[in-house]
């Protein structure tokens, strides 16, 4: 292949691939997509949900829903993939954001349905667990949500404490846990007795 038939991937051909196949409903079927790998682009999520190219935010919610739709997750590395090109970008924690969140019913009954900074929704349960994990340094909570395939969001502090208020203490797996119910699953966050 000659040098000059090789392009180099660029947000703009990815954004201009994956516009073709915005009509459809939700995230694009990726996992059914093995393009070859064309390279990294300097592209980034940032801990707080914000999108950076080049160092730049990308201040286009519409572009960014539109990146987000094309997401895929192998391993520890994350990819824009479409049918033809899979790009490497960067993720700091989670390429999600829970921003917000709603509780129906009560107790067991009780259903949470997260809302990202993509205005994706996606109800806790079985399929969608949370998950929370403590920095060891800290013990600081870093809590996740499963929005799909391997992508996770990490909800947000604000959503996290309106979670804390619905918590409930449940024995789990031989100890007692303070913890979330969604969908019919009892989500663990911190044991019973570590809590003041």
């Amino acid at each position: 292949m000659s040098a000059q038939n090789i392009v180099k991937p660029s947000a703009d051909t990815i954004a201009a691939a994956a516009a073709r196949g915005a009509g459809r409903k939700g995230p694009a079927p990726v996992h059914l997509w093995n393009p070859p790998f064309c390279g990294d682009l300097d592209m980034e999520i940032r801990r707080d949900g914000t999108w950076f190219y080049l160092g730049t935010p990308i201040g286009r919610p519409a572009l960014v829903r539109l990146f987000s739709s094309i997401l895929k997750r192998e391993g520890d590395a994350y990819f824009l993939v479409t049918p033809a090109e899979k790009v490497g970008i960067r993720v700091e924690d989670a390429p999600f954001l829970a921003v917000d969140v709603e509780a129906e019913g009560q107790g067991r009954d009780q259903r949470l349905t997260f809302r990202t900074q993509v205005d994706d929704e996606v109800t806790a349960g079985p399929a969608h667990p949370i998950r929370v994990v403590r920095d060891p340094a800290t013990g600081e909570p870093a809590p996740y949500v499963l929005v799909r395939a391997n992508l996770e969001a990490l909800i947000d502090r604000k959503t996290f404490y309106r979670l804390v208020d619905l918590g409930t203490h449940e024995d789990h797996e031989g100890a007692r846990w303070f913890g979330l119910w969604s969908s019919g699953r009892f989500f663990p966050v911190i044991p019973s007795d570590e809590l003041a």
